[in-house]
């Protein structure tokens, strides 16, 4: 297992409700094809298509798609094994997602004391 805050470069998740597939993309630094397909192999992952097929993103499916990055990219599993570890019971084990949602929560309240310091 590679450095545990592998998403420690990725950029912080803004405050939305809603992310086009673009912008999940630059998001999570992996392209819109992929996106896309991943969203075939992972069940849990299912974005909300509005007119014309149009996917929307929301900020628990930008989380889980960094979860699948890191598992893929950072931690060496196959699509099979990330598949299985997070629909699993290994994922009641996995903090992955947890440590992610804290390190937003730290990047936006810095954010917040920037704002309130100015």
């Amino acid at each position: 297992m590679l450095d545990p805050d592998h998403n420690a470069e990725l950029p912080p998740i803004p405050g939305k409700r809603y992310f086009t597939i673009g912008e999940v993309s630059g998001l999570c630094a992996v392209k819109p094809h992929v996106l896309r397909y991943w969203e075939q192999e992972f069940p849990q992952l299912k974005p909300v298509k509005r007119r014309g097929n149009r996917r929307y993103y929301q900020r628990q499916d930008v989380l889980m798609i960094r979860q699948i990055r890191a598992l893929l990219y950072d931690q060496g599993f196959t699509i099979g094994g990330a598949r299985q570890r997070m629909s699993g019971d290994d994922q009641a084990e996995d903090n992955t997602q947890y440590k992610q949602i804290i390190q937003q929560m730290i990047v936006e309240l810095e954010e917040v004391l920037g704002v309130l310091k100015a």
